[in-house]
């Protein structure tokens, strides 16, 4: 982790930021947002993604792969197998790089290390939902425990990343006014 730290403070720049933060809009706005959209379209009504719920309810989880049908299932897993491989990479640079930003010269600078744990819940959820997706009609509660437990630590290091970075700018913030 020490070496991940020390990479991102050294690349954490304007511009780092600035290309992470392009990349972001055109994964977010744009081709996942598309991907969706096509999810829909081949199921033939508004399921959703499994990945953007909340909550913890295997059955859900269960019960969406069911209502894919078989083309939006195998689209979804294609998307889960590329796409969502690369989206958590620029979202950990984007959020490691704000964090490097925030915290660098302080005794928390490890904190930009923790997008990453989130890209690690993200590619083992990832792995659930293929699984999901790609055995159906067979499913396993087990998998869709996981995966609905692997998307509730996802969502709570997202948090945390949130908080860092929201006290980060508060602080950061504070010592500007204090020294104006």
């Amino acid at each position: 982790m020490k070496t991940l730290s020390n990479f991102l403070n050294r690349i954490a720049n304007w511009k780092s930021l600035l290309l992470f933060f392009g990349l972001y809009m055109v994964f977010a706005g744009i081709v996942l947002k598309n991907a969706e959209n096509k999810i829909t379209a081949l199921a033939g009504k508004p399921v959703g993604v499994i990945d953007l719920t909340f909550g913890f309810n295997p059955q859900k989880t269960m019960m969406m792969v069911a209502e894919y049908g078989d083309e939006a299932r195998s689209y979804y897993a294609l998307t889960e197998m590329t796409t969502d491989m690369l989206y958590p990479v620029v979202y950990a640079f984007l959020f490691g790089i704000i964090l490097a930003i925030l915290y660098r010269g302080s005794s928390r600078s490890w904190v930009s290390t923790l997008p990453f744990v989130c890209l690690l819940f993200d590619y083992l959820e990832n792995i659930t939902i293929v699984i999901l997706l790609t055995t159906f009609p067979q499913q396993s509660l087990f998998i869709a425990t996981l995966c609905e437990l692997l998307k509730l630590l996802k969502w709570l290091a997202f948090a945390a990343v949130i908080l860092l970075i929201l006290l980060g700018l508060i602080s950061k913030a504070t010592k500007r006014i204090k020294h104006a």
